[in-house]
């Protein structure tokens, strides 16, 4: 009997939240899907038919922590030597990465935050067939042919070449947890001998409940190199921890689900972010 107490108050409050949730997911009011802009900048409104609801609010939360931020870099006013970013390695094997990076994605967002350091960049989309030249001489450490590419225009004030190479991308671990309610509303059912403990017993076999989470660990070498000789200046290495989860509930076909966690695409930039942060402070 105290069991079964227990259960049918389990179910009881769980059918509340539920329901007070469901009863949420209707539209409210105007919702904006960001923050209020700084005076001068653009503001977006929300058109999602949601927005207003819990399940946006939530969404949105999850979001808002995933999302881009700028760094505040340690010498931003003092100005960095010219650069060039070349695209650097992926040694990791992992296919799930492999599939969705490519160097040159690394490299864009090496410039985008080493520009934002204040360190003066020169784009690759600037250099035509340059760029494989010196990716090439860089690569192999070959002097004489870095000097005669270093040679050209814009390309004779350039004092680093750096690059940015992935060494891991792996999901080291991962856990779940559930409950079923069905083996519990049986036994309820078949040895309550009433038509409330049946009915209890059909509730508590309706109960459903997951939860799932998964760690990775990426892992990222920068590298920067003499644009004269070849030799290397620096190197760092950065290894970040990027969790993804999943949670589900249902009862009496009152479901609620939520999935989540930081992107390879934010993981990836939140590196380049840390080894830039590492390079102003310590090589500017």
């Amino acid at each position: 009997m105290r069991t079964q107490r227990f259960v049918i108050s389990f179910v009881a409050v769980t059918l509340g939240l539920l329901m007070a949730g469901c009863m949420e997911t209707a539209p409210k009011a105007p919702a904006e899907s960001q923050p209020a802009a700084a005076s001068g900048a653009p503001a977006f409104g929300n058109p999602s038919p949601t927005a207003g609801s819990s399940t946006s609010a939530k969404a949105n939360a999850a979001a808002d922590a995933a999302a881009y931020k700028e760094v505040e870099y340690k010498n931003i006013k003092k100005k960095g030597p010219a650069l060039i970013v070349i695209p650097g390695d992926i040694k990791s094997a992992h296919a799930t990465f492999t599939q969705k990076f490519s160097p040159n994605n690394i490299a864009d967002f090496g410039e985008l935050e080493l520009s934002q350091a204040n360190f003066t960049v020169l784009e690759r989309a600037n250099l035509g067939h340059l760029l494989n030249e010196i990716t090439l001489a860089y690569n192999l450490g070959n002097v004489a042919a870095a000097r005669k590419t270093m040679q050209v225009g814009k390309l004779k004030t350039t004092k680093w070449i750096v690059k940015f190479d992935i060494l891991k991308a792996e999901q080291i671990a991962s856990n779940t947890k559930g409950f079923d309610g069905r083996a519990i509303g049986g036994l309820i059912s078949n040895f309550s001998g009433s038509r409330a403990g049946s009915a209890t017993g059909q509730v508590v076999g309706s109960v459903q409940t997951g939860e799932a989470s998964g760690v990775w660990l990426v892992g990222m070498r920068y590298k920067i190199m003499n644009a004269n000789t070849t030799e290397q200046v620096a190197q760092g290495y950065k290894e970040l921890k990027m969790e993804v989860g999943a949670t589900s509930t249902s009862v009496m076909g009152i479901s609620e689900s939520a999935k989540g966690g930081v992107g390879l695409d934010t993981m990836v930039q939140r590196l380049v972010q840390t080894a830039v942060w590492d390079i102003d402070a310590k090589y500017k």
